[in-house]
């Protein structure tokens, strides 16, 4: 399969005046290839994920940062790569109880790359899922074996992404592995309720990415188990509803 740019320069070539011939031999491509594109079919039915790929794209910047951060937080929290098939897919597990949560998941997804998302309902959760060549350029941290028992390290290009959209990336962590919640406590016997968030994971490194990021946005934390990170104080748990919000 050649690059999608090459196509376009033929294309560009032949409507730009020059015949099958001059354009073949300016790509350097079989006559029968070029006349293929530029007669036969001249434009693919449905753009391959190449031509949306930021990371195969000259300029290397999505289109939307945003929409990556979240779904690269998505992706730690309840996401599977699967390399394995003939074309990679990527599946995000989403709770049946949050229609919200598969609406936003299926919006990033096509942001970022997809064509075409699919549901795959199953008891109590909904399996999000898009089939693509090139999600493995973005979302170099998939592996053989489970996330936890491998590991979890961001490229440049990927921390740089984060940098500028923290919240966008705690949001998809959230998300996925956390919860918000009224936390009922009692102290010298008069109940007190106050909102609370946790994200739990097995992963020390996504758990370590999740601080990183709530240190970003300058969010005090405290780990009250070893797999558990609580945000519990008021004026954190407020800042952290400007990122996240419900999963609604």
């Amino acid at each position: 399969m050649h690059p999608p740019e090459i196509r376009a320069r033929a294309r560009s070539l032949y409507l730009s005046g020059a015949t099958i011939a001059d354009v073949a031999r300016s790509v350097r491509l079989p006559y029968r290839t070029v006349w293929h594109w530029c007669r036969d079919r001249p434009e693919p039915l449905v753009g391959g994920t190449a031509v949306r790929c930021f990371r195969c794209r000259h300029d290397e910047n999505p289109t939307d940062p945003g929409a990556y951060a979240y779904l690269l937080g998505l992706y730690l929290g309840d996401g599977h790569l699967v390399t394995s098939a003939r074309v990679p897919v990527l599946r995000i597990s989403c709770s049946r109880s949050w229609p919200g949560l598969v609406d936003a998941c299926d919006a990033a997804m096509r942001a970022v790359l997809a064509a075409r998302v699919q549901r795959v309902r199953h008891p109590g959760w909904i399996s999000v899922q898009s089939y693509g060549k090139h999600w493995p350029c973005l979302l170099p941290q998939h592996g053989p074996g489970k996330k936890h028992e491998r590991p979890i390290v961001l490229t440049d290009w990927q921390r740089e992404i984060l940098i500028a959209h923290a919240g966008s990336f705690l949001r998809g962590l959230f998300h996925s592995d956390g919860a918000r919640f009224a936390n009922r406590v009692r102290v010298r016997g008069k109940a007190y309720v106050y909102p609370r968030y946790m994200f739990v994971n097995e992963s020390t490194d996504i758990m370590g990415l999740c601080q990183w990021a709530l240190d970003l946005l300058g969010i005090p934390w405290r780990m009250n188990r070893r797999n558990s990170l609580s945000v519990a104080r008021r004026d954190a748990v407020a800042a952290l509803d400007r990122h996240v919000g419900p999963k609604s």
